[in-house]
């Protein structure tokens, strides 16, 4: 994981795609459609203000993820964000959660399980992946819907949820201290 100036590890946050960054133009606003040849390829249309949303939580310290189940590949992922002047710090897709969490298990594992890479924060507009991040030791943000505040709403609770984890690990870090 990456250290911030501090050399602290800096939380990460992760984003679904499919109706969270990815939306339908007719119900939702989006970033302007990508120039030709471009939006022959990258046909997804981008919620408005993803990258502005994805660049300021990055410049405030933050990790930014992708967490999807769907199986676009990493490449294809990075290209179109490209487009937009976003880079990811890490991209999980279908395909590397089946090999890297599902693996070999009898169990039937959810669909996305972002504690398995350090994420704290989750953003997603499945209210079943939002209740198990009580299980799965994860937070979550549920967006569903268009939301012309979603930016300050999230970038506000990433920072609640920074400041309880700096909380839980100030409070671990003086036990190991004290030797409790």
């Amino acid at each position: 994981m990456k250290k911030s100036r501090n050399n602290e590890e800096k939380m990460r946050v992760s984003f679904d795609l499919d109706e969270v960054l990815f939306v339908y133009p007719k119900t939702h606003k989006t970033e302007p459609e990508l120039k030709f040849p471009f939006n022959k390829y990258y046909k997804e249309r981008l919620r408005l203000g993803t990258p502005e949303l994805i660049n300021t939580l990055q410049e405030l310290g933050y990790e930014v993820w992708v967490y999807t189940s769907s199986f676009r590949s990493e490449k294809y992922i990075k290209g179109l964000f490209k487009h937009y002047g976003v880079k990811f710090d890490g991209i999980i897709n279908g395909n590397r959660h089946l090999r890297e969490v599902q693996k070999n298990s009898s169990q039937l594992l959810p669909q996305k399980v972002p504690s398995r890479y350090r994420i704290s924060l989750h953003v997603d507009d499945e209210a079943i992946i939002c209740t198990q991040g009580r299980t799965f030791g994860y937070e979550a943000y549920q967006l569903d819907g268009p939301d012309d505040d979603w930016k300050e709403k999230i970038i506000k609770f990433a920072g609640e949820v920074r400041h309880r984890k700096e909380l839980r690990e100030g409070i671990n870090d003086e036990d190991q201290v004290d030797g409790n």
